[in-house]
């Protein structure tokens, strides 16, 4: 058992995915997993390097990944915005990475030391064009290790690049945990002769095998630009969504907490899936059947989980630290089959259990939720 801080937990799963290569530029709250990384890199023969700025690092992660090493970088929202570009090229590359996006309040500089969950559709929209990418996220520090084990293992079996939201609160928060020794995907390189669950052509780094063309114009399965057949880079795009929606099983985490029997569903993510918890625990002791289902997978978005809850249930609350982001793909999935309530801030604020206790009284009873008197009420001590 140790007292370790949300972003050590972050660079020691990635430490003991296997990642031996960090390119980063320090940005409040995400600072101390590079600062953790430069210390434990050098001991493990890996590289540590600071770039000029955060899209350099990317480019020098996705450089890392084709020269074999398992690589990642940490940010938030700013640094993020300027990825986009590289997620991009290390979708459209099938690079395996890591990118753990701690979020703050924003748009532009922001909220720098207050929580958010505001990059939800940056992390899977952001860049441009139709591509595949995992988003994953954590309630705990020990949710954050695990996550972030999982985010290299998913990485290297469907060789996309991942991302695992945290935030200023998870990132800086401290808990007393016990890292569990967990199951680790190892990269099967052509040297070896492997192929991937898929049946394809397994990663390879420069310098093994053949020659070798990485680009991120639309190209055939040999890495040969074909930038005037458009069927060709269709059928790319749809392979590597394919492999995603194909094995969503494997991919899909979360939490079911008390929701078997729920006639009432909180559906959450992240942060906000503490003070979650701690209402339905309140709930239940009053008598009322309400769960929660925490999601740890975003992207691809876990259609069929939210589909069956929702058959079950008389209506769902959505607590969000945004102005409504992850309800879209939320309503979406539902197609009515139970009214989906949104409750929202962006003002640096966690939720308080008793707003989310308030917030789901006021759909049961009344069936409706006037969100913005609930939170005024609270702000003015009432």
């Amino acid at each position: 058992m140790r007292l370790i801080q949300g972003n050590e937990a972050c660079a020691l799963g990635a430490l003991e995915a296997g990642c031996r290569f960090y390119a980063g530029y320090p940005i409040t709250p995400a600072s101390e997993i590079m600062e953790w990384m430069a210390r434990k890199l050098p001991a493990l023969d890996g590289t540590f390097v600071q770039m000029e700025d955060e899209i350099a690092s990317l480019a020098a992660v996705i450089g890392a990944s084709w020269a074999g090493k398992k690589a990642m970088t940490a940010t938030s929202g700013p640094g993020f915005s300027l990825m986009q570009e590289h997620v991009g090229y290390a979708a459209m590359t099938e690079t395996p990475c890591v990118i753990v996006d701690s979020q703050r309040g924003g748009p532009s500089t922001g909220l720098p030391t207050l929580p958010s969950q505001g990059d939800v559709m940056q992390a899977r929209w952001g860049t441009h064009g139709d591509h595949a990418v995992i988003v994953l996220t954590a309630s705990s520090v020990l949710d954050t290790y695990v996550m972030t084990v999982k985010a290299f293992n998913l990485s290297e079996t469907y060789r996309v690049p991942v991302v695992l939201l945290l935030d200023a609160t998870i990132s800086h928060m401290r808990e007393n945990v016990e890292l569990p020794e967990l199951e680790i995907v190892e990269r099967i390189t052509e040297a070896e002769g492997g192929e991937d669950i898929f049946g394809n052509r397994a990663f390879f780094p420069f310098g093994v095998g053949p020659r070798k063309v990485v680009t991120g114009l639309a190209h055939d399965e040999k890495g040969k630009p074909e930038t005037s057949r458009g069927q060709v880079g269709e059928r790319l795009l749809k392979k590597a969504l394919d492999r995603l929606y194909v094995d969503r099983d494997h991919i899909v985490s979360y939490k079911n907490y008390q929701a078997g029997d729920a006639k009432w569903l909180i559906l959450s993510y992240g942060i906000t899936s503490r003070p979650a918890r701690a209402a339905v625990d309140k709930m239940r002791e009053e008598g009322e059947k309400v769960g929660l289902i925490d999601l740890q997978t975003l992207w691809p978005f876990p259609d069929e989980l939210v589909q069956s809850y929702s058959e079950k249930v008389e209506g769902i609350l959505m607590p969000e630290l945004n102005l409504g982001q992850l309800i879209m793909p939320a309503k979406a999935a539902i197609e009515g089959r139970a009214p989906v309530y949104p409750f929202n801030r962006a003002d640096g604020k966690l939720f308080t259990p008793a707003e989310i206790i308030e917030a789901m009284r006021e759909i049961m009873y009344n069936g409706k939720l006037d969100q913005t008197a609930i939170l005024e009420q609270r702000r003015n001590g009432k």
